[in-house]
C-alpha cells in the first residue's frame, strides 16, 4: 500500500540538496550580545532584539511582579474572561506612545495581519500590496475575498498606475486597501510612506502599514514610521506592529482611530479566539513601552553602531544591498555560499544566519545581520574582523 506521507521526506531532501532548508540552532539562556548557541559562546548578530530589551532588568522585574500579583495565565480569551487590567493599561500606554486614539494588542504580529486584513476588505474590494511585503500580509490578503494586485517594490509611480487602473474598472472596487511594510525585513530599506499616503489619498484608498521593524528604530523616540514621516492618522489608517522585536517581548498590535480598534476586536477571529497574553508578558510589554518613553539612549546607540558597521563593511567590499536601517543584509547570491559563510562565521564566534529561498529570490541569498544597541564597540570590531576573515577565505571580498 502506498504511503500517503511519502512526499514529506522527499520534499525535505530536495530542500537540503538545494541548501534552502533550515537547521535549527539552540539558544541556551537569554538573548544577549554574547550568548550560548549549540553549546558554543558566540556574538549574537541576527536577532530582532534591536534595543537589547529582552533581557533588561526592568522588563524582567515587571514580569516577575505580574506573576506574583496576577499568576502565569489569564485563563481565557479576552472577550470572555481573559481581559486583565494589565492588557487594558498596556493598550492605553501604547496608544499614548504611538500618538493614536487607541491601540489593540494581538497574540502575535502574524495574527494581527492574518486576522485584521480579511475583515477590512472582502468581495468587491481591492488590496494593493508592495511586491516584497511580509508573508503574514500575503497570507492575510489570501484569506480575504478581495481582489488583489501588487505594485513594484517601493515604486510610488507604479502604485499610482495601479490605483488609476482600479478606478477605471467596471464596477469600480467598493474599497481599496494599500498595504506596505514600513521597514522591509529582508533588505532593510524603508517604504516611502509619505508619498504612498499621498497617492492613496488622491484615490480614496485606506493605508495599512506593517511597522514591525520600524518601532523602536525609526521616528522620534523610536515611535515608528508614521512618526518618522510626520504623518497623521487621516493619512495612515492602520499602523500595525509587534512587541517581539525592538520591544523585546512578544505580541502584535494595531494603532489608529477609536473606530478602527472597536471594529478590530469585534471582527478579528485571531484576536477573538486566541488566549490572551499571560500576565508576565503583558507586564513586560508595558515596561518596554515605558522604557522607550523615558530612555532615548537605546535608540541613539542603535543608530550609532549601525552607521559604523555599515561603513566598515562597505570599506571591506561587502555588498549591503539597499539597506537604510539596522537590518544589514550581506549579499552573497548563491544559497550554498551563504550557508558556508554563516558556518565559517559561527566557527569564528559570530552567529549570523543565512536567508535563502523562498524568503528571498533564489539568486539573492544573504546573511541578514541586525544591529543591537546592547553591543559594545569591541563587539562590533570583533564582528567586522570575523566577516573580513571569512569573506576573504570564501573569496567574497
Amino acid at each position: 500500500m502506498r504511503d500517503p506521507t511519502g512526499f514529506l521526506a522527499t520534499e525535505y531532501r530536495s530542500l537540503v540538496d538545494s541548501a534552502t532548508d533550515w537547521k535549527l540552532r539552540v539558544l541556551s539562556g537569554p538573548s544577549a550580545p554574547w550568548c550560548t548557541v549549540d553549546g558554543k559562546k558566540v556574538l549574537m548578530f541576527c536577532s530582532n532584539n534591536y534595543l537589547g530589551l529582552s533581557n533588561h532588568p526592568r522588563l524582567k522585574e515587571a514580569a516577575l511582579e505580574a506573576i506574583r500579583t496576577h499568576g502565569v495565565g489569564s485563563g481565557s480569551v479576552r472577550p470572555i474572561a481573559g481581559n486583565m487590567d494589565l492588557h487594558v493599561e498596556l493598550e492605553r500606554r501604547l496608544a499614548a506612545f504611538k500618538r493614536a486614539e487607541a491601540s489593540l494588542v494581538y497574540q502575535s504580529g502574524f495574527a494581527t495581519n492574518a486576522g485584521l486584513i480579511p475583515q477590512l476588505v472582502g468581495e468587491g474590494d481591492l488590496i494593493v500590496s508592495d511586491e516584497l511585503n511580509h508573508g503574514s500580509i500575503i497570507d492575510g490578503t489570501r484569506l480575504s475575498r478581495a481582489d488583489r494586485t501588487v505594485y513594484r517594490h517601493t515604486d510610488v509611480a507604479d502604485l499610482e498606475r495601479v490605483l488609476s487602473a482600479a478606478e477605471e474598472r467596471t464596477p469600480a472596487p467598493r474599497r481599496i486597501l494599500v498595504i506596505t511594510d514600513g521597514v522591509f525585513s529582508m533588505d532593510g530599506d524603508i517604504a516611502p510612506l509619505d508619498r504612498i499616503a499621498d497617492a492613496a489619498g488622491r484615490h480614496g484608498a485606506m493605508v495599512y502599514v506593517d511597522d514591525a521593524h520600524g518601532e523602536g528604530v525609526l521616528g522620534p523616540g523610536g515611535r515608528g514610521i508614521v512618526a518618522h514621516f510626520g504623518l497623521s492618522r487621516d493619512q495612515v489608517h492602520v499602523e500595525m506592529g509587534t512587541f517581539s522585536k525592538a520591544f523585546g517581548v512578544v505580541g502584535g498590535h494595531v494603532s489608529g482611530s477609536r473606530a478602527l480598534i472597536d471594529f478590530a476586536y469585534n471582527k478579528s477571529r485571531t484576536w477573538l479566539l486566541s488566549g490572551s497574553h499571560p500576565p508576565p508578558v503583558a507586564a513586560a510589554c508595558l515596561a518596554a513601552v515605558d522604557l522607550l518613553e523615558t530612555e532615548g539612549k537605546h535608540v541613539e546607540r542603535l543608530w550609532e553602531l549601525t552607521h559604523r558597521f555599515k561603513k566598515e563593511m562597505r570599506a571591506l567590499g561587502f555588498d549591503l544591498g539597499a539597506s537604510e536601517t539596522p537590518i544589514t543584509p550581506v549579499m552573497v547570491g548563491d544559497s550554498h555560499r551563504a550557508k558556508a559563510l554563516s558556518d565559517r562565521l559561527f566557527d569564528l564566534g559570530l552567529f549570523a544566519l543565512p536567508i535563502v529561498y523562498p524568503m528571498v529570490a533564489k539568486e539573492k541569498a544573504r546573511l541578514r545581520t541586525i544591529m543591537n544597541a546592547a553591543l559594545t564597540d569591541d563587539d562590533v570590531t570583533f564582528a567586522v574582523s570575523a566577516f573580513a576573515k571569512a569573506g576573504r577565505e570564501l573569496r567574497l571580498i
